[in-house]
């Protein structure tokens, strides 16, 4: 079978945990197919990435298509226009777009991947053109598509409740975790190094999520701003500033010491891990996500994880992670304190119980699903 892959809407370092989830499931992908052909169409930007990502691959094939997908509008053009023929004249048994939007015009069945519909519950992530055109982008593809993918059993009941496909066509396919942020990086001689090339200081806690208001990134400062009499910490947040940063901008007026939180963003892996590891709690009070990444990579690396009590947040987290209701500071500051007086060996307890949790996220399964329904989508509808 000759699966087609629409990678045009990555920008490489640009869309976060769907970037993760594309690399990391094209390569387990690749590792899985044998007989099969995954035919790769890319932009300028991403193209030379992928390549070598998948360079160890011989059933792989890749097409460029000549846009940039930083330019938006040309992206959608291109998608829209270009890549119909392309698909045509690579005589795909299935296209599998992974990022939220497809060709409404299409020679072989169809997949899409709708990780969320984040929009919907949180409009003002998105000036009022940006939402209307991908909600338009969205629907399309759900109704053009023989098959709908998400990421989470939430993401799936999202797409279901708002009428986006049938309950029969939306599968959902949970995502991975990289086993490197199970390793003991700590105990490597360069993490140190990492560290204070950084200028991380120890104790400290750690968030991973870039500013977009329903992360509430500005309600963890104000939290930190009630702690900070009390605990040593400080407060490392890794990721980049979006809609939500002016209140970010707002809560960090309220620290005493401003040289106590840190802002880091465009991290190696390597580095993120060390993070994890270094950290004494990792804290995401984001109220939707999709799956939610970071906590699971948290807690595959033992540590001990704050998050809310919503959307995938349960899913994905389950009975090891620590929860909040709500992500009001005063709620947040009374579980992170209360998890920093838990005894040691309560502690090592919860790491472990993380770790066994968060082995069961494989890339392996994610990619074995994801081909699963391929296969059936462009068998049963050729």
């Amino acid at each position: 079978m000759r699966i087609g892959i629409n990678t045009l809407f990555l920008v490489p370092g640009d869309v976060g945990g769907t970037e993760v989830y594309l690399r990391e499931t094209l390569v387990a992908m690749a590792k899985l197919v044998d007989n099969d052909t995954l035919f790769i169409f890319t932009n300028r930007e991403n193209d030379q990435l992928l390549r070598s990502d998948l360079a160890a691959f011989s059933q792989v094939e890749f097409q460029q298509i000549p846009c940039k997908a930083a330019v938006r509008p040309l992206r959608i053009l291109a998608e829209q226009f270009l890549l119909p023929f392309a698909a045509r004249k690579a005589q795909l048994d299935v296209l599998w777009s992974p990022g939220y939007t497809a060709p409404a015009l299409s020679f072989s069945p169809q997949a899409v991947t709708i990780c969320d519909l984040q929009y919907k519950s949180y409009p003002e992530d998105m000036s009022w053109l940006e939402r209307m055109t991908l909600d338009f982008l969205v629907r399309t593809a759900c109704r053009r598509c023989q098959a709908v993918l998400t990421i989470s059993e939430f993401s799936r009941q999202e797409v279901i409740r708002y009428g986006f496909a049938q309950a029969e066509n939306v599968h959902a396919t949970l995502l991975g975790v990289s086993s490197d942020f199970a390793k003991n990086t700590l105990a490597a001689d360069n993490a140190e190094q990492i560290l204070r090339r950084l200028h991380v200081h120890s104790p400290f806690l750690l968030c991973v999520a870039h500013s977009y208001p329903h992360k509430n990134i500005d309600k963890l400062v104000d939290a930190f701003a009630l702690l900070q009499d009390e605990i040593p910490h400080h407060l490392v947040l890794v990721g980049k500033g979006r809609r939500g940063e002016e209140a970010v901008r707002k809560s960090l007026l309220q620290i005493k010491k401003p040289e106590r939180v840190l802002r880091l963003q465009g991290l190696t892996e390597e580095e993120l891990c060390t993070l994890y590891q270094a950290a004494a709690v990792f804290v995401l009070p984001s109220t939707y996500e999709g799956f939610g990444l970071p906590v699971i990579e948290a807690l595959l690396a033992g540590l001990p994880t704050v998050t809310v009590q919503a959307a995938s947040l349960p899913e994905v987290g389950g009975a090891a992670a620590f929860y909040v209701d709500s992500p009001q500071p005063e709620l947040l500051a009374s579980k992170i304190k209360e998890v920093l007086q838990l005894p040691e060996q309560e502690l090592r307890n919860r790491a472990e119980q993380g770790r066994a949790w968060a082995k069961a996220f494989t890339w392996q399964r994610t990619a074995a699903q994801t081909l699963q329904i391929l296969r059936l989508t462009g068998t049963d509808y050729c």
